[in-house]
């Protein structure tokens, strides 16, 4: 959720916060926030797909700064969207936002457009590090706050509502959580974060004492991610607020201001709400009244107890009740194991796929990864086509089809997608998604690999960790467009063997590094650190990259949903945008990988496989370049053209016709 411009208010106002010296507690943190942020504010790359090993070392540091302080966190994700879709048109908005922010990006501008995988990253980040985090169904602010006040411990996050919400703890802004500035008890050597903590108490005595029941309304009535009425338009135009502060602090927020100190004129939100009436036409009050009282619910704390999580990895609400999902499906969600993707395909047959700083005139780079995604959807729907799911966007066509929500060119899309049809095994008596994980390995290995276009046989080169990884890049290259070109390639499988190379030097389980391979290592860091020649983006370079991230998720994502056949990779070293951009550059025009690699045998021979398995996947004369010069004829000229197409179109017949898919645009 968020108050619009409250923040900013009460961030002018430093009456509102205590002093804090954080150590020796708990504290629930709001894990949303927490990623963004760390991302956001440690100016790491936006432009060239994340760079997720120098992220990972930051998430660390965090954890280790908290560990060193004796603060044990517990991280709440948010889930899916909310059943109700009360908050779609704000998504809607934000996803817009999103597509300018990525298209300004791409030219050099400003904009912040979270990497694709952070998320994804985050979480192995935390189950390595063995930090305690749920999942939850939904939006996550409720159930922490509930938390929260049964531990009587802080929250940590940046989000707006949490000035509302009535904590016991206290609120601590991110932004005030000064954990880079580790500080020491005096007299001692306890550590401890400084920090700040909003204090609602100061806040209400600053408006005459106001009751704090109040707030709610205040917050529904100012505006949030859930509502925006207007019907109260014409409230603002009439009513005669108090005047706002004449300090310049005032200016910006001079409606929160007024409209607070107008509420704390009233004992409780019954008195305020049949005043904000006589405002109203007559026919529009009682419809005003149950939206205010209905919104206002959001900020009551939640009846899940997340306790019962942490301490038996038991998660359950009236809505997932309600929804009657498979046991392990839950399970899996509130553990992070499966995305709220998932969650999102099965109960409300929308997706949303989020914008990359990618070609903006090119179709989404998701469009690489339909088939994949068509595949899930066969998995999750046309196994609960018979079952009764109470939701908003409940198909009632018997055709199974999924609506997806992305970007086409500027603009925010919804197209309709037919779900794959399945192979027997998948599909037989509409095989019950609670009996999905009672499928044979060897028949879900099968599904996952013929979707990704490869046979087991041609990675046995590879260790076990190492198959999904391939048979993903197989895919991409097969099925970009544009064409990935080999350079492309080349520079993505380097930036594998890079990260490959960082796991091993990093690995806590002691695995033996040999000398050439940190002298290996450490001229990728030299690459890593060298500055494009070309400082614009290259767009279609950016797009395919884009596009090996998109298969990279989907993959992941039919993975996890498959209760992970093949072993996930480390997303945490895998994948340096800004150096795999760097060495596609280099490459055109030298072959660097032999510089790179000559001395670390091992992990040249890993690197030579890679290549050469993803040749075998392709037509002979797939990177093949046509060569066209004034002597040649038109003729030639049409015949290369046509072979170059030739051998792009047998690829992709490879990528579009495995099961049959189907898309129908809205």
């Amino acid at each position: 959720m968020g108050i619009h411009g409250l923040m900013s208010y009460v961030g002018s106002n430093k009456q509102f916060f205590t002093d804090l010296q954080l150590r020796n507690t708990k504290i629930i943190v709001d894990g949303n926030n927490l990623y963004h942020r760390l991302y956001f504010e440690s100016n790491l790359d936006l432009q060239h797909g994340g760079d997720y090993d120098s992220f990972t070392e930051i998430v660390h540091k965090f954890f280790e700064t908290l560990s060193v302080c004796k603060i044990c966190p517990y991280i709440a994700l948010d889930g899916g969207c909310d059943l109700s879709d009360k908050k779609l048109a704000t998504l809607k908005e934000r996803g817009r936002e999103k597509i300018q922010a990525a298209h300004s990006l791409s030219r050099g501008g400003r904009g912040k457009v979270l990497p694709l995988l952070t998320r994804e990253v985050f979480k192995q980040i935390l189950t390595k590090l063995e930090v305690p985090f749920i999942q939850c169904f939904a939006e996550a602010d409720r159930e922490i706050v509930s938390l929260a006040n049964h531990w009587n411990c802080p929250v940590l996050t940046l989000d707006s509502d949490f000035c509302i919400f009535d904590l016991k703890g206290g609120y601590c802004p991110l932004n005030y959580f000064q954990w880079r500035n580790l500080s020491t008890c005096n007299g001692t050597q306890d550590c401890y974060v400084p920090a700040k903590c909003f204090s609602l108490e100061r806040f209400c005595n600053h408006f005459s004492h106001m009751n704090k029941s109040l707030l709610p309304l205040f917050a529904v009535m100012n505006g949030n991610d859930y509502i925006n009425l207007p019907a109260l338009e014409t409230f603002f135009r009439k009513v005669r607020l108090p005047p706002g502060g004449s300090s310049s602090k005032y200016r910006g927020n001079s409606r929160i201001q007024r409209l607070l100190s107008w509420l704390s004129s009233f004992t409780d939100p019954t008195e305020a709400i049949d005043n904000v009436m006589e405002y109203l036409k007559t026919h529009e009050r009682e419809g005003v009244r149950e939206l205010l009282l209905s919104s206002m619910d959001e900020y009551e704390q939640s009846e899940i107890n997340l306790e019962d999580f942490f301490q038996n990895g038991v998660y359950e609400s009236e809505v997932t009740r309600r929804l009657e999902l498979p046991q392990w499906l839950l399970r899996d969600l509130a553990k992070g194991i499966l995305s709220p993707f998932v969650s999102d395909a099965l109960v409300l047959r929308r997706t949303i796929l989020h914008v990359q700083v990618e070609n903006i005139q090119r179709p989404s780079a998701h469009t690489t990864a339909l088939p994949i995604r068509q595949v899930i959807y066969g998995l999750l729907v046309n196994a609960s086509q018979s079952s009764e799911i109470d939701s908003p966007s409940k198909q009632s066509s018997k055709i199974p089809v999924v609506s997806e929500m992305g970007r086409m060119k500027k603009s925010l899309n919804q197209t309709s997608v037919v779900a794959a049809m399945l192979p027997m095994k998948f599909c037989e008596d509409h095989l019950p998604l609670d009996k999905l994980t009672e499928v044979a390995l060897s028949d879900r290995i099968t599904l996952l690999l013929e979707t990704l276009g490869v046979k087991a046989s041609i990675l046995q080169p590879f260790p076990k960790p190492l198959w999904f990884l391939v048979a993903v890049t197989c895919y991409w290259t097969c099925c970009s467009e544009p064409r990935v070109k080999l350079h492309h390639m080349k520079a993505l499988l380097l930036g594998i063997v890079f990260g490959e190379l960082n796991r091993i030097i990093n690995s806590p389980d002691g695995e033996a590094v040999h000398d050439v391979e940190k002298i290996a290592y450490d001229q990728f860091l030299k690459w890593k650190e060298k500055k494009l020649q070309n400082k614009r983006l290259e767009l279609d370079t950016a797009h395919i990259f884009c596009q090996w991230q998109c298969c990279l998720q989907m993959g992941l994502y039919l993975n996890q949903l498959l209760s992970v056949p093949l072993p996930e990779p480390d997303l945490t070293r895998l994948y340096n945008g800004t150096l795999v951009h760097r060495l596609s550059e280099e490459i055109q025009s030298a072959p660097i990988e032999e510089n790179l690699l000559s001395l670390a045998p091992r992990v040249s021979q890993l690197y030579c496989d890679m290549v050469r398995v993803v040749k075998s996947t392709l037509p002979p004369n797939f990177f093949k370049k046509s060569k066209f010069s004034k002597e040649k004829t038109k003729k030639s000229g049409r015949q290369a053209k046509n072979s170059r197409e030739g051998a792009r179109s047998e690829a992709q017949s490879s990528c579009d016709n495995r099961f049959a898919l189907l898309t129908v645009e809205n």
